[in-house]
């Protein structure tokens, strides 16, 4: 009976762990997908009704995924932060979305990230990102002084004609944010302020220099950097076990010659043995 279970349960292991498993719930994430978007149009009832059972049915088949994964895997399913996440989304989307749980409704969209764990290209890029995020954090805490220190600034060279902009520093800090961001800083911001005080250029010019070209583009280094040293590690563990795999095939190969030497030397010895003379024979013959 224990043989039985072990073999089912290994079946299914193959099964979860296949590509045809893998596609088929990549395929539903994107139908899915195609759902929601279409949901926030205007549709007629039937076809609304429709949408609502197909997402419903979507659901439970994530559902049984889980409850799958969680009979062929046990106690290691929890060791996977993958699978955390996946069990946490498929919770919230059997929320019923009414009442004060109503807010849950908008949240199904967050089941599309699961292509995330299911398609290991992607995977490694969160991952990738994951581990960059150590490196921002000195770069956003740069960042941080500088925005602080220009909205200070700024709050106090221009708060007089243009409060809109720079009244206090929260108006200063988002005004900032959106000349970093160069989104009509020029026409927008910069100009109107130029036009009252015709030096502020020597504030703006140098504020989107270092902002904008020198610490965004900090960001990008350390993330492509981030990648690239997640590329060399899998290379790096691939050309290990390579490398482990020609070892023990040089063990073998070499324990095999061995054993085959050992057997022409039993062969060689065999035949240089004299032949055994029979009882009441003469050593010397007439």
């Amino acid at each position: 009976m224990d043989g039985e279970k072990a073999g089912l349960q290994s079946r299914l292991e193959s099964f979860v762990e296949s590509a045809l498993f893998r596609n088929g719930i990549t395929a539903l994430i994107l139908v899915n997908a195609v759902l929601l978007g279409l949901e926030t149009y205007a549709l007629p009832p039937d076809v609304a009704g429709a949408f609502l059972i197909a997402d419903k049915v979507i659901v439970y088949i994530f559902a049984a995924e889980i409850l799958l994964k969680l009979f062929v895997y046990r106690v290691s399913f929890f060791r996977s932060g993958w699978n955390w996440f996946d069990l946490i989304v498929v919770t919230i989307s059997l929320i019923p979305a009414a009442g004060p749980f109503a807010v849950l409704r908008a949240l199904r969209v967050l089941r599309l990230f699961r292509l995330f764990s299911v398609v290991p290209e992607m995977r490694r890029v969160v991952m990738a990102l994951a581990k960059a995020i150590p490196g921002m954090g000195s770069i956003m805490m740069v960042l941080g002084l500088i925005f602080y220190v220009g909205a200070v600034m700024s709050s106090k060279l221009f708060s007089g004609t243009h409060p809109e902009f720079f009244g206090d520093l929260g108006a200063a800090a988002f005004t900032l944010f959106q000349v970093m961001t160069l989104e009509s800083w020029s026409m927008g911001v910069a100009r109107p302020v130029i036009s009252e005080h015709p030096l502020a250029w020597a504030f703006f010019v140098p504020f989107i220099i270092l902002t904008s070209f020198a610490v965004l583009n900090m960001f990008i280094a350390v993330i492509v950097d981030s990648l690239q040293a997640k590329h060399f590690d899998e290379e790096t563990d691939r050309q290990n076990k390579a490398t482990d795999e020609r070892s023990l095939l040089r063990e073998e190969v070499t324990a095999l010659r061995g054993e085959i030497a050992e057997l022409k030397t039993l062969m060689l010895s065999g035949q240089a043995k004299p032949a055994r003379k029979a009882p009441g024979e003469d050593e010397d013959r007439p």
